[in-house]
This record gives structure tokens, C-alpha cells and sequence, in this order.
């Protein structure tokens, strides 16, 4: 017997096997699994604006420590998740780095498969 998953646990899924899990362990292959590549980020951290392209946020990610080699704690958890048709938008927040991250992540249905089409983000010191 197959389970049939609502678009919203479909989403919750990728946000947990690929963001949450790929951010954890640095790990680029599962965020470009994630990530349509035009995304864009924004946002503030320690309350200064960040903006980076895909590429640019992935080249951070493959040049620091991942946070499971870090050893520190992670989290990630979501939110909230809301769908219309082929769009949604998750609240997830991201607790690594000592640091708590709130994100607002677009998501886009493109050939079946969800992909983060923007992320607006805040860090904040834990």
C-alpha cells in the first residue's frame, strides 16, 4: 500500500530531507535538490543586510564548517506551511552557529517537484 502525501506534507518532507538536512550537514548536492537556481536571499543578520544570489549562498555553505561538524546544536523546524495550487509559503525556523535563523521560504511546484523559489531570512544571536 502506497501513502498518498498532501502537497503540504509533500513540502514539509523536502523542507526536512533537503533544507533542513542539507544545511546541517553542509551538504550542496541535497540544497540544489531544494533550491531553484535563480533563488534569491534576503534579509538581515545581527541586524545588518544580506542579500546573496544561490551561487553566492552555496559558496559560503561549501567554505565553513557544517554545523554537524561544528558540533554545536541544530534545529530546524517548521513553522508553518500554507499552498495555493502550485505555490506555497513555509515559516521555518533554523537554530545553528548560535544563532536563530526565522525564514519566510517561496516555494514553486515546477515539474511535479517543490523548489524554494525565494527565502527571506533573520539571524539573530541566540
Amino acid at each position: 500500500m502506497t501513502t498518498q502525501l498532501t502537497d503540504g506534507s509533500t513540502i514539509a518532507q523536502a523542507l526536512e530531507e533537503y533544507y533542513f538536512q542539507g544545511s546541517y550537514e553542509g551538504d550542496l548536492n541535497k540544497l540544489k535538490q531544494i533550491f531553484h537556481p535563480g533563488t534569491r536571499l534576503f534579509g538581515d543578520v545581527k541586524g545588518q543586510p544580506y542579500s546573496k544570489t544561490l551561487d553566492e549562498w552555496l559558496d559560503v555553505v561549501a567554505n565553513r564548517e557544517s554545523p554537524k561538524d561544528s558540533g554545536k546544536p541544530f534545529k530546524g523546524e517548521i513553522l508553518s506551511v500554507k499552498e495555493v495550487n502550485s505555490v506555497a509559503v513555509a515559516e521555518v525556523q533554523v537554530k545553528a552557529y548560535d544563532m536563530v535563523y526565522h525564514d519566510f521560504l517561496s516555494l514553486h511546484r515546477i515539474d511535479g517537484k517543490w523548489v524554494i523559489v525565494s527565502k527571506i531570512m533573520s539571524g539573530i544571536s541566540q
